[in-house]
């Protein structure tokens, strides 16, 4: 009978499914030494947030089929080292779905309300009405930054409370937030007319400070925000100042930038704030939800049959799998990348499979392109599982093709996004050993590996903008650690692709365009 050792506390149902077909044995808090020593015995782990699965545990695994993450995120596992040992990573990425929505609604009602200070003074033998005159929401607009499941569930939500609706989602079709109740615009648009802001997204590096001193500015005085997502959305101490100065109405915050909240400036506010310690995913029902998810998961992957919602390769063959495994990486990679370059709304995507890749499976390697392509906007959301199913659902149409004749490498694949700013395309392969290369960049030919940091450049190929850029990004104490540019012609148009060491600091994008002959410039983070 298979083995299952259950390391973080969950709710009695989720270990009743695991008895249905495998020994369990529930030992919490255990040290990664301990761990180490154990888990050559078991064939499945589930975990929550309190145990960190590194590799050198998954390395000892030497049974495991499965790790299981009663929960969203799956940042303590390392999961490139679990899918190197073929081993199935699954969470549950809608087990809180309701309960984090249903907190954003508790909070922005009792931030209107005042529930949480009326409350106290009614224990405290008062009874002062007049201090704790309200504002309704009815008829007042609500601003959804984020309308994914979450958002969207808020947004029905307050649809029915009379609420107008604006979103802000740049990976949503304006049909798809119509068909929700949500007007669609632009982020500056929706912060000037929101008399409610909440937010619903990742915190990546593009959403950290999203709303900074510059974005309160644009809201009205009576505007009141939100935020049941993640800490470091908000800059907290330009909230904290605009708050004490009247510049917004209110703020109610369940997560924060650092936890547990320490010594935070918002804690010397009012009545204009509400503070609670991340209780987003808390309640009885979220946490049946998640544990029986993740146990009716880990039965299955136990009794031969696929994960539904695996965070790396899901229910394929494990000869399959060992073949694919390089060009998955591949797909992701190349998806990443072209939907950073594509920017804004990919509507299409075409995946052409070229070599002798065209002859085998397309759909695992559809599908990672698909999951790299949505890797910047739904982050842990998106996996190997529903992957398509988000793509259809913001309206991507995704095209297939095969090229065999293609015979430039033993095997290659081409992406090109279509979108609202334009269109752009990609190709990689792999070289003998297995790594991967980027072969041509907007049909500019190159031979580069992926890195961490890029810089991408479409420029006119002429004397000195080399030297200029490199001169620019040494000015900014910018290492370069290479660069290669492509072209057709001499003097046509060319590209420039740069591997750095660090992010690019903000400011020198604008910068780079500035230079004579750079026509476009990108960053890109894989």
């Amino acid at each position: 009978m298979p083995k299952v050792l259950v390391c973080d506390p969950i709710d009695q149902v989720g270990i009743d499914i695991l008895s249905q077909v495998a020994q369990v044995d529930v030992k919490t808090g255990l040290p990664t030494e301990e761990l180490v020593k154990i888990v050559p015995e078991y064939d499945a782990l589930m975990i929550r947030s309190g145990t960190r699965v590194t590799q050198e545990i998954i390395e000892a695994g030497a049974q495991l089929k499965i790790i299981g993450r009663a929960g969203v995120g799956v940042d303590n596992v390392d999961v490139p080292a679990a899918t190197r040992k073929g081993i199935v990573v699954v969470n549950s990425p809608e087990g809180n779905t309701i309960a984090a929505a249903e907190h954003a609604l508790a909070l922005m009602l009792s931030l209107s309300r005042h529930i949480p200070e009326a409350n106290q003074s009614v224990k405290d033998s008062q009874w002062d009405r007049k201090r704790f005159i309200g504002t309704e929401v009815y008829k007042k607009t609500l601003g959804i930054v984020g309308l994914g499941k979450i958002g969207s569930h808020v947004a029905a939500a307050a649809k029915a409370m009379g609420m107008k609706l604006l979103a802000y989602d740049p990976f949503i079709s304006a049909e798809r937030a119509e068909q929700i109740g949500c007007r669609l615009v632009e982020l500056d648009l929706l912060f000037q007319e929101s008399d409610y802001i909440t937010l619903h997204i990742p915190k990546t590096p593009e959403t950290t400070h999203l709303i900074n001193a510059d974005a309160i500015a644009k809201m009205k005085p009576t505007t009141r925000i939100i935020n049941c997502a993640r800490g470091g959305i908000i800059d907290e101490e330009a909230l904290f100042t605009a708050l004490k100065e009247g510049r917004i109405a209110g703020a109610a915050l369940d997560v924060f930038e650092s936890e547990p909240l320490g010594e935070s400036s918002l804690r010397q506010l009012g009545q204009e704030v509400i503070l609670t310690p991340h209780l987003g995913a808390s309640t009885a029902e979220a946490q049946v939800n998640v544990a029986v998810d993740v146990a009716e998961q880990i039965r299955d992957v136990l009794l031969g049959l696929p994960a539904r919602s695996a965070v790396n390769i899901p229910g394929l063959h494990p000869d399959v799998m060992e073949q694919l495994r390089p060009y998955l990486q591949l797909a992701e990679t190349l998806g990443n990348l072209v939907g950073q370059l594509a920017g804004g709304r990919v509507e299409s995507l075409e995946i052409r499979l070229q070599g002798e890749l065209a002859n085998n499976q397309s759909q695992p390697i559809v599908v990672a392109a698909l999951k790299g392509l949505l890797s910047q906007a739904l982050r842990e959301r998106v996996n190997y599982v529903n992957a398509s199913i988000e793509a259809k659902e913001r309206g991507i149409r995704v095209v297939e093709t095969r090229d065999s004749a293609r015979q430039d490498y033993m095997g290659s694949l081409h992406l090109e996004a279509k979108g609202t700013l334009g269109q752009h395309s990609v190709t990689g392969a792999l070289l003998g050993d297995g790594e991967i290369r980027i072969t041509d960049v907007d049909e500019f030919p190159i031979n580069v590996p992926p890195n961490r940091y890029m810089v991408f450049t479409r420029h006119r190929d002429m004397p000195g903008i080399i030297g200029k850029i490199g001169s620019l990004l040494g000015s900014f104490n910018v290492n370069i650690a290479s660069m290669q540019v492509g072209r057709k012609i001499v003097r046509g148009d060319a590209v420039m692709v740069l591997s750095i060491d660090d992010p690019l600091p903000e400011g020198i994008l604008a910068e780079i365009l500035k230079v004579p002959g750079i026509r476009d410039a990108y960053t890109v983070t894989l």
